[in-house]
């Protein structure tokens, strides 16, 4: 992309706004900023031009400071609660000490602009420079109101300390990997984590890149509460009705609702199936030992089960591993002894389990050694002791609303 070109042609180039719709109000709750270039009758966007490294930064932040501009002119006329994202990569921001930018923004509120109604969507991935002056500039920034998106996340985990150190209001989650089986599983692994942490530190999801209805059930499912996409409105250079789309989602939402809900049912109702069928071969083995109960229980659970052991209280294994080996069963002994109250929720349940003397089935998780997506079913036997069944990937398919 010629950067001459587009520097001695400003009044071509100019804003599209991308939608941005809330699961809370099943409509339009804000507009990013895009930059667009028209050339010979063809409208492209400016990415390329903010990206080429060869393009020295008082080119971009002129073309910039444009753009901001004229989007921000454009947004007096919206209303008062809708939040306006602009993208600023960390050279950008930081240019001149980002006062330019500020002050083209203090502008701004004194025609009536409220600043809490900004997002700066940041990215410093590659940059190279003062990493604690650009976070004192963006907590400058967030006195006068000015909302932090953190951009750009996919299905890497690189970002796990910055956004630890910046505490943003919106993690911004790139749902581009979820059209690649090969990094499927790890995605959903670094976004399980992603959204723990979004809870921990207050901030919000936000799901870009949505263009099938499957990404807009998996962000809904993931704690999404804003969505962004073609599937759900294209960049355009007019802002829509912000009802657009409230019955379409509203629907998509009730379809959403109702498929988890079976999902659930049929989890509560393998709990109980799990907890009646162990329970009665728990009583008729009480007089009997591990070895004995384990014999009962590979007998009835051979197709299910993979693995079995028993705990007490504390996570300690009282018993060996019974495992479902490509011989069949087998005894790890040297499992005995282990301990496993380290693990994510295992005392949290073992409470649980104490207090309602009822079995657990736990959630979907890669087991550590196989690596296969499992459950758990927990069981209390006696006051300090719980059966622990693993139950087998093949079994979970075979049911597949356990998935």
């Amino acid at each position: 992309m010629d950067a001459l070109e587009i520097l001695s042609d400003l009044e071509n180039c100019f804003p599209y706004f991308q939608p941005i719709f809330s699961a809370d109000e099943q409509r339009v709750i804000a507009y990013e900023v895009l930059g667009r270039y028209q050339s010979e009758g063809n409208i492209i966007s400016l990415g390329p031009f903010f990206q080429d490294d060869q393009i020295p930064d008082e080119y971009k932040f002129e073309v910039d400071l444009l753009l901001v501009n004229k989007a921000l002119e454009k947004a007096l006329e919206l209303d008062e609660e809708i939040t306006i994202f602009l993208n600023r990569n960390a050279e950008l921001l930081m240019y001149r000490n980002g006062e330019p930018f500020l002050q083209e923004l203090l502008a701004f509120e004194k025609r009536g602009l409220s600043l809490k109604r900004i997002v700066l969507e940041i990215s410093d991935r590659n940059y190279e420079g003062d990493l604690d002056q650009f976070d004192h500039l963006l907590q400058y920034y967030r006195t006068y109101g000015i909302k932090i998106a953190i951009a750009g996340i996919n299905n890497e985990s690189l970002y796990f300390e910055r956004i630890g150190q910046l505490e943003p209001d919106i993690l911004k989650i790139n749902l581009q990997a979820l059209k690649s089986t090969a990094t499927g599983i790890n995605f959903n692994d670094v976004l399980f984590s992603l959204s723990l942490l979004a809870r921990k530190i207050g901030a919000a999801l936000l799901f870009e890149n949505i263009e099938m209805s499957y990404q807009l059930q998996f962000a809904w499912k993931n704690g999404g509460r804003y969505y962004q996409g073609f599937y759900l409105h294209p960049p355009s250079s007019e802002f829509v009705d912000r009802d657009l789309l409230r019955h379409r989602l509203k629907e998509k939402f009730h379809d959403f609702i109702s498929y988890e809900k079976r999902k659930l049912e049929a989890v509560f109702t393998t709990t109980e199936y799990f907890h009646a069928s162990v329970q009665e071969m728990v009583v008729k083995n009480k007089k009997g030992g591990y070895e004995e109960l384990f014999l009962i229980l590979i007998k009835e659970m051979d197709q299910i089960a993979f693995r079995m052991y028993v705990c007490d209280g504390d996570g300690f294994q009282k018993s060996a591993n019974i495992f479902k080996s490509k011989n069949g069963w087998i005894t790890q002994s040297e499992y005995l002894n282990k301990n496993w109250s380290w693990r994510p929720y295992f005392l949290e349940n073992i409470i649980k389990m104490r207090h309602e003397q009822k079995g657990i089935l736990s959630d979907l998780y890669c087991d550590i050694e196989t690596g296969e997506t499992i459950r758990t079913f927990s069981f209390p036997m006696n006051g300090n002791e719980y059966l622990f069944i693993d139950l087998s990937y093949q079994y979970l398919f075979e049911h597949d609303q356990l998935l």
